[in-house]
């Protein structure tokens, strides 16, 4: 029986484009989220903690900074606490009293974080600077179990939680908002037709000259100097809408999965194609000669081999110029054809030069 590969797909035709807000396909230079990255302990696990060289030392640094002294010889060997790296995003414009998300992840042997309490801890940014501190009960999705005999069960991952709302603000981040005369407004994809078309869109609602593309990304737009008319500015702007410029022609392929993803833009030269398959089958028994039993003889295996050899009628594709590939997989799925068989029709004629576009392969 033939097990044909699961694929799926997706083909992007040729519809009208649409217009597009300048929100939703760019993001104002400057403002921007940062990470923050902090080293703590979480306590009060039932047992599923762990006794690390650097676990037991932040432990001792702990009770040192309440006024206890522990012996040098003496280590705490608690399975109640476990040593956790802390990272939360800040957002850009986050105020002092703020509260922010964060995600507690164990860095030592610890088994689960469930039911433990992140003692407080600095968050840094990329200067040293503190940023915010967090604390709190974690929340843990994932769970796991030791039976006597050793054997375990775990589900999700029980070494990482979550603190809603765990981490107050107490610096902010200072952004180039309120600074010059221009404001840059850079797009998630670059393109220069994209950034012209932008550019183009703010003049005819701003006036002339207000606007200018700088490169495939950047657009850069004169803005007010004061604050608050540069935040009803800026409201304004992002809200206008544009046509942007057509995606590159692409055809993704997914060897793994089977996946094909096919630009609308993506346009065939001149070909022919011819597709078959050839199936060999080697069944191979065993045949014994038993002699005489007077005779003396010995017991002869002999091996009878059977080749069985099937072939398919080969299959021709002519294209003219100007079709798509919507058209080339329509013929090639009409027929039956394996997802690989598609890929390799498609490698074949990237390779040809029959096709106008990027073939990629991830």
């Amino acid at each position: 029986m033939k097990k044909w590969l699961l694929s799926i797909v997706l083909l992007v035709v040729a519809f009208p484009s649409l217009a597009a807000r300048i929100k939703d396909v760019s993001e104002v230079a400057g403002v921007r989220s940062n990470t923050l990255t902090g080293y703590g302990l979480v306590v009060g696990l039932p047992g599923t903690g762990e006794s690390t060289p650097f676990t037991d030392q932040s432990f001792k640094s702990m009770l040192e900074n309440f006024g206890i002294q522990l012996p040098p010889d003496i280590n705490p060997q608690a399975a109640n606490i476990a040593a956790v790296a802390v990272t939360a995003d800040l957002p850009a414009f986050a105020k002092q009293g703020q509260k922010l998300d964060v995600t507690v992840s164990s860095i030592g042997s610890a088994e689960s974080l469930r039911g433990g309490t992140l003692l407080q801890t600095f968050l840094k940014g990329l200067d040293g600077n503190v940023y915010a501190i967090a604390q709190g009960n974690l929340i843990v999705g994932g769970f796991s179990a030791t039976g006597a005999d050793g054997s375990r069960l775990v589900g999700n991952t029980p070494t990482v939680g979550r603190i809603t709302n765990g981490a107050s603000v107490e610096r902010e981040v200072p952004n180039p908002f309120g600074r010059g005369d221009f404001l840059t407004f850079n797009l998630f994809q670059a393109d220069f037709t994209t950034a012209q078309r932008m550019a183009d869109a703010i003049n005819r609602f701003l006036g002339p000259s207000m606007a200018s593309a700088m490169d495939a990304t950047s657009i850069r737009v004169r803005a007010p100097r004061d604050v608050s008319q540069r935040v009803a500015f800026l409201s304004t702007v992002e809200n206008i809408e544009f046509e942007p410029g057509d995606a590159a022609a692409k055809i993704i392929v997914n060897s793994r999965t089977g996946t094909i993803v096919v630009g609308q833009n993506v346009r065939l030269r001149p070909a022919a194609i011819t597709h078959g398959g050839m199936t060999v089958s080697i069944n191979e028994d065993f045949n014994v000669s038993q002699p005489n039993p007077l005779g003396g003889g010995e017991a002869i295996v002999t091996p009878d081999t059977d080749i069985e050899v099937q072939e398919e009628e080969g299959r021709m594709f002519h294209f003219k110029p100007g079709v798509t590939l919507d058209d080339l997989v329509r013929a090639v799925n009409g027929v039956g054809a394996a997802p690989s068989d598609l890929m390799a029709i498609l490698q074949a004629l990237k390779q040809a030069g029959a096709i106008d576009g990027q073939l990629i392969v991830i």
